[in-house]
């Protein structure tokens, strides 16, 4: 798991320094499966469930799920959201940002800042919790990214990750703390915060992929894969 989660957050590394005005999207994930390859990785979202990419890139009011495209060009005062997954040796990373394209508006800096720290909010809540539970998780992103004037998406969530990209429990970014299932030491988990400018409602476009704001807002996405240990939480995709 941890070279895994090495891999994949090198790879989203070397997309944030793909991130520039005039870049398509699909010059970055082509950079990113490239990467992924040459460490001996296998791109996880490649072909999973029918997914043309090798990374979901999202721009603006895009959630998540984005298809990299060579119709898709940065522009400058865009944000954009790069979710990247890496399998090696049967174990899976999964990890995603968002970066901002030139100079963004002070609001949609707000909203990176808000998103990023509301997810280091929840790795608070896992080590401060004498029995942690997944409603802590999702109590500490919702009350912090609130708290900020921001909404939460709920109509996706964190999830297990190890074995498969996808694995139990479904971990949401809202909840009640001290509810939902215990977190024991061994288990890891892909945390997630999708914090929005506006509503909280979102939509599937007609490529059956992109996830958008209904009411057409920013958007922002940060993930890490963790591990819990009986010595805390290790970030498994986090490069220092």
């Amino acid at each position: 798991m941890k070279v895994a989660g090495r891999i994949t957050g090198e790879a989203l590394l070397v997309a944030k320094e793909m991130i520039h005005e005039g870049v398509t999207t699909k010059e970055i994930d082509d950079k990113i499966r490239k990467y992924i390859e040459k460490c001996g990785a296998k791109p996880t979202f490649l072909g999973y469930g029918g997914f043309p990419g090798s990374a979901c890139i999202s721009v603006n009011n895009e959630v998540i799920h984005g298809i990299p495209s060579h119709k898709k060009i940065l522009k400058n005062g865009d944000i954009v959201k790069i979710d990247v997954g890496a399998t090696w040796h049967g174990f899976t990373g999964d990890s995603a940002n968002t970066f901002a394209v030139g100079q963004i508006s002070p609001e949609a800096q707000k909203l990176i800042d808000a998103t990023t720290q509301s997810f280091f909010e929840a790795i608070k809540a896992i080590e401060n919790a004498e029995n942690p539970r997944i409603g802590d998780i999702g109590n500490a992103v919702s009350t912090y990214a609130e708290a900020q004037g921001f909404s939460v998406v709920r109509e996706f969530v964190g999830h297990g990750v190890g074995a498969k990209l996808h694995e139990d429990p479904n971990v949401p970014n809202y909840g009640t703390a001290g509810r939902g299932p215990r977190i024991y030491p061994g288990m890891t988990l892909a945390i997630e915060p999708m914090i929005n400018e506006g509503t909280h409602e979102v939509r599937v476009l007609g490529d059956q992929w992109t996830v958008v704001t209904k009411d057409s807002k920013l958007s922002a996405h940060y993930e890490h894969s963790i591990a819990v240990t009986n010595n805390g939480v290790i970030l498994l995709t986090k490069i220092d």
